[in-house]
C-alpha cells in the first residue's frame, strides 16, 4: 500500500470511529441526549411570543385554545427537518442553502433574519427587565443592561455543553403558566369545546391574532437554530470536521424526533395555559386592551391574587433567559456560515470574533432599543412583518434541500415530513398574505 493509500485508509478509520463512536446508553443516555428540540420548543415561548397569547386570551377569551393543538405537529415537522438537515448534512441551515440558491439570495434572508431577530431581542430584554422592576422596584433601564450582558458574556463564557444544560433546565420555567391557569381553576367543559372545535371569533381583530400565533410559532430564527445546535451536538463529541458529521444513524434521527415533539409538545402546553390563564384572569374581568407582558403581570395581581402574578412574572425571567441566546445565535450562525467565518459556541472568542461580533451586535442593538424608547407593540408588529414574509420562502428552500437525496446523503426527509412542511408553507404564505389584507 502506498504512503498516500495508508493515510486515506487512517483517515477513513477515522471517520468510522467518529460515526460509531457510542452515545450513553439507558434513560439517563436518552435525557443527556435531549435538548436541542427542548431548547428550541421553549425558546419559542419567549416574552415576546407570551405577549402575544396573552393578548390572545385577554381579547378573545379561551377561543383560540384550538391554535396550540393545530400548531404542534406543524412546528414539530418543520424543526424535525431543519434538524435531520443540521444532522445529515453537518451543515446549518444557511449552509445547507448555499448548496442550493445563490449567495446574494441566502444573504438577503440572512440580514432580515438579524433584523427581526434583534427587534425581538429588545423586545424581550424589555420584557425581562419590566418584569425584574415589578420584583425589586430597581428601575427597569438597569435591568436591561444587566440582563443584557449578563446572558451575553454567559453565552460566550460556557461551553456548548454546559450552556446546553443551562438552557435544558430553564425551559422548566414555562411550567409556571400551567401552574398559574390551574391556581385560577378552569371550567373543563368550556375548555375541552374550545380546543377540539376550531373557531374564529366574530370580533375584529380575531384572524389577525391567529395569523400573528401561527407567526410566533413558526419563527425562522428556531430552523436556524435547530440546525446549527445539532452541529454543536456533532461538536461536542469529537466530530470537529464537515466530512465527521456527514450522515446520521436511524436511532439518532428517532431521538431527535422524538426530543422535538416533547419540547414542541411543552411549547404548545405553556401556549394553552398562558392563552386559558389569561382568559379565566383578564378576560373574564373585561380588561381586553392588553398591549404588554407588564400589563398582564400588573393585572393578574388585584384579579387572581400576588401568586399568580409572580408565577407570570418568572416565566418571563425564564423564558427570556432561553430565548435570547436563541435569538442573537441564529443569526449569528446564519452569517458565519454565509461567510465562512469559524462558528460555535464552544469556540474562544478570539478563534470566531465575528461569528461573536454579530451575536454581541445584536444584543447591545437590543439594549439600545429600551434606551431609545422604541414602542415595543409597534417592534413586535414589523418583526411578525418581516417573519411573515420571510417564514414561508425559508420553508420552501428548506423543503427543497431537504428532499435533495446528493445534498442529503442519500437521507432525504421522509414523504411524510415533506407533505406536512409542504402544507406549513402554504399556510405561511395565506398568513403573509393574510397580514397586510
Amino acid at each position: 500500500m502506498t504512503d498516500s493509500g495508508k493515510v486515506d485508509h487512517r483517515e477513513a478509520q477515522r471517520r468510522k470511529a467518529l460515526r460509531e463512536r457510542p452515545r450513553p446508553a439507558g434513560l439517563r443516555g436518552f435525557w443527556r441526549s435531549l435538548g436541542p428540540g427542548i431548547i428550541t420548543g421553549a425558546a419559542d415561548d419567549d416574552p415576546s411570543g407570551i405577549a402575544t397569547y396573552s393578548v390572545a386570551g385577554a381579547q378573545y377569551g379561551s377561543a383560540l385554545l384550538w391554535t396550540a393543538l393545530f400548531t404542534w405537529p406543524l412546528m414539530v415537522a418543520v424543526q424535525t427537518m431543519c434538524a435531520r438537515i443540521g444532522m445529515v448534512t453537518g451543515r446549518g441551515i444557511a449552509g445547507a442553502l448555499r448548496h442550493k440558491f445563490p449567495r446574494p439570495v441566502i444573504l438577503v434572508a440572512a440580514i432580515a433574519l438579524f433584523i427581526a431577530n434583534t427587534i425581538n431581542v429588545g423586545a424581550d430584554l424589555t420584557g425581562m427587565a419590566d418584569a425584574s422592576e415589578l420584583l425589586t422596584g430597581i428601575d427597569s433601564h438597569v435591568w436591561v443592561v444587566v440582563l443584557g450582558v449578563g446572558i451575553a458574556v454567559a453565552t460566550i463564557r460556557l461551553r456548548y455543553a454546559v450552556l446546553a444544560t443551562v438552557l435544558k433546565w430553564l425551559a422548566l420555567s414555562l411550567a409556571a403558566y400551567v401552574m398559574t391557569a390551574l391556581y385560577v381553576g378552569p371550567d373543563w367543559s368550556v375548555v375541552a369545546r374550545d380546543t377540539f372545535v376550531p373557531h374564529i371569533p366574530a370580533a375584529g381583530g380575531a384572524w389577525a391574532t391567529v395569523v400573528a400565533i401561527l407567526g410566533t410559532t413558526i419563527s425562522p430564527y428556531l430552523f436556524f437554530w435547530q440546525a446549527s445546535q445539532e452541529v454543536e451536538e456533532e461538536k461536542a463529541i469529537g466530530r470537529r470536521r464537515v466530512q465527521d458529521r456527514v450522515g446520521a444513524k436511524d436511532d439518532e434521527i428517532t431521538t431527535r424526533t422524538i426530543d422535538i415533539t416533547i419540547g414542541g409538545f411543552f411549547s404548545n402546553a405553556a401556549m394553552f395555559f398562558i392563552i386559558l390563564a389569561t382568559a379565566l384572569t383578564l378576560h373574564r374581568a373585561g380588561l381586553t386592551k392588553i398591549e404588554t407582558s407588564r400589563d398582564v403581570a400588573e393585572a393578574l395581581a388585584p384579579i387572581a391574587g400576588r401568586f399568580a402574578s409572580l408565577l407570570y412574572t418568572v416565566g418571563l425571567l425564564g423564558t427570556g433567559a432561553l430565548a435570547i441566546p436563541t435569538l442573537a445565535g441564529s443569526g449569528a450562525y446564519a452569517f458565519a456560515e454565509i461567510f465562512g467565518w469559524r462558528q460555535g459556541i464552544d469556540e474562544p472568542y478570539t478563534r470566531a470574533p465575528g461569528f461573536y461580533a454579530m451575536f454581541i451586535s445584536s444584543v447591545a442593538i437590543g439594549v439600545g432599543l429600551d434606551f431609545a424608547n422604541v414602542n415595543a407593540v409597534a417592534a413586535l408588529y414589523w418583526t411578525a412583518v418581516i417573519n411573515g414574509v420571510l417564514a414561508p420562502f425559508l420553508l420552501v428552500g428548506i423543503l427543497i434541500a431537504a428532499s435533495d437525496h446528493d445534498l442529503m446523503h442519500g437521507q432525504p426527509s421522509t414523504p411524510l415530513g415533506r407533505a406536512v412542511v409542504g402544507v406549513t408553507a402554504l399556510l405561511m404564505f395565506g398568513a403573509a398574505i393574510g397580514m397586510f389584507l
